[in-house]
């Protein structure tokens, strides 16, 4: 791998710099209203909603990609196993935030990148909205032999009551320098893990003391998707001695990046930002044999995809002791 720096994140959010002393006083701001809008919720004061069904929310603690994604991907598919019919709901980060269904051929200039690679690899209902009350009451309306709901994100969106909560961390960055938005990378205060019902931690780190069960998940895929024939897969090795060009713009491109040179893999690496709108340009890497990204990446490069455009599929694996965890907070919280 070659050409890869720090990103500004990396720089400011996962280390104490100059610029996260400097934004102290908004950080503290921040997770002051944080607390107390947590609060005024637990008391009452700002109202919640039940839906018919059980809950289940897969969140962070901090801003960017933990792994959140293929961890719902395995739940529904954990879910499905035991006799459930999962529906997914999400905010549509990057779309314009209409509750509405997604379709496994949806734009995500209009969806949502993510709620996009949901629909085509779930084989649930996905709805999105920015109030995930009424993507979850429209979801269950349109789709009657719903009777889960997975959140995909949403931990601090508590106008949605829950009966089960994940919070996902990244194993290689943790919760960065532990100051709050805009300092840090953190959404809400580090003591919030000890409230919800399961962390999960992505890749092989120690896991931290978070007070609630911990279980580890791995990210796995070693097969390659031709992006402009979906038919053709490659091993990683019929790219060894080739040009390589390397994009991801994910909350974490090294976690990316770590797995490709896992694979023996050498290439010129390009991190983009997350939920980035790529345009042809972007890829014209005139010296490439091969163009390898994730699949985010590849549902916005799909309308000019190349014959020399790859992208790696991985799945989460994840200790089932997680999922049998589940059953029985859902039955215990609310009823069989």
């Amino acid at each position: 791998m070659k050409g890869q720096s720090l990103t500004f994140l990396d720089r400011h959010w996962y280390r104490l710099s100059w610029l996260s002393i400097l934004l102290l006083p908004i950080a503290a701001m921040f997770g002051c209203t944080v607390a107390l809008r947590r609060a005024l919720y637990r008391a009452g004061v700002f109202p919640s909603y039940r839906v018919p069904v059980p809950v289940i929310v897969v969140g962070n603690i901090t801003a960017g990609g933990t792994g959140k994604t293929p961890l719902v991907l395995w739940l529904c598919d954990f879910l499905r196993a035991h006799g459930y019919t999962p529906g997914i709901v999400s905010r549509g980060y990057g779309g314009r935030g209409h509750t509405t269904a997604v379709r496994e051929n949806a734009s995500p200039e209009v969806a949502g990148d993510e709620p996009v690679l949901l629909a085509q690899r779930s084989r649930c209902p996905v709805w999105i909205g920015r109030d995930r009350v009424a993507a979850a009451r429209a979801l269950i309306a349109t789709n009657p032999g719903c009777n889960v709901i997975v959140s995909d994100d949403g931990l601090q969106h508590y106008r949605l009551q829950r009966d089960v909560e994940i919070a996902v961390i990244d194993g290689s960055r943790g919760t960065g320098n532990g100051l709050p938005l805009p300092a840090g990378p953190l959404r809400e205060s580090t003591a919030r893990l000890a409230n919800v019902d399961a962390v999960v931690v992505t890749g092989n780190s120690v896991p931290p003391d978070a007070g609630a069960a911990t279980f580890a998940m791995t990210l796995e895929g070693n097969g390659f998707r031709n992006l402009l024939n979906p038919a053709f897969h490659q091993e990683a090795g019929a790219f060894h001695g080739k040009r390589v060009h390397a994009i991801a713009g994910i909350g974490n491109p090294m976690r990316f990046f770590d797995h490709l040179q896992a694979l023996g893999l050498s290439f010129a690496a390009h991190a983009f930002p997350d939920h980035y709108a790529y345009s042809q340009a972007d890829l014209d890497f005139r010296d490439a044999d091969a163009i390898i990204m994730t699949e985010k990446d590849a549902i916005k490069c799909l309308r000019f995809a190349r014959e020399n455009h790859w992208v790696l599929p991985v799945d989460a694996r994840v200790d089932t002791a997680l999922g049998r965890l589940i059953l029985e907070k859902m039955k215990t919280r609310h009823g069989s």
